[in-house]
């Protein structure tokens, strides 16, 4: 039996006991992984084909170990210009024995839904234990709702789209037409 299942963004063809290096995974050495995203599986003569995966199909493995992967030398040059720049590179890997292929009845990682369930209680609580203060009044038309009657506001320091705004909420008629002084002098009218 062997499966085509993707492990950290890479389709690999696996089959029991068998080792295989990943990309690096979070766990330590000796954790169970598995993975659900298995887009083929074939025993013998039956093979099952997933549209993209196989619902219910998964595979366990075991982390061995972390390691690192053979170095690989990346060299760039221009001719004739004195361009040369030598890179090296080992790629972190870990390697994993696949113990089981489960086609069907599988269910998903349950650990995963519980570490994001824990996060935004933390989140409540220290929310909840933050001071309050109260919150500034950000737009023009908040602004001017708290200032004082007897005051005038000073419009010229407005863009044309705010009068614009300030006038449509007033019910000035023909704005579309008015340049700034326009808006200005029939806001101040009102």
């Amino acid at each position: 039996m062997y499966a085509i299942v993707e492990i950290a963004g890479q389709q690999f063809k696996v089959a029991k006991d068998q080792k295989v290096f990943v990309h690096r995974l979070a766990g330590e050495e000796g954790d169970k992984v598995s993975f659900d995203k298995v887009l083929l599986a074939a025993d013998g003569d039956s093979i099952t084909l997933g549209a993209p995966a196989i619902d219910g199909a998964q595979v366990g493995a075991k982390i061995t170990r972390h390691l690192k992967g053979d170095k690989v030398i990346v060299f760039k040059k221009k001719r004739r210009k004195g361009y040369r720049v030598k890179n090296g590179h080992r790629q972190a890997l870990t390697e994993i024995v696949i113990e089981s292929i489960v086609t069907s009845g599988a269910k998903k990682a349950a650990p995963k839904k519980e570490t994001k369930k824990a996060e935004p209680k933390a989140e409540k609580e220290v929310k909840a234990a933050a001071p309050k203060t109260e919150a500034k009044p950000k737009t023009a038309a908040l602004k001017k709702e708290e200032a004082p009657k007897g005051k005038t506001e000073d419009l010229s320091t407005k863009t044309v789209a705010e009068l614009k705004e300030m006038a449509k909420a007033a019910g000035i008629s023909g704005i579309s037409s008015m340049k700034k002084a326009e808006l200005i002098e029939a806001l101040q009218a009102k």
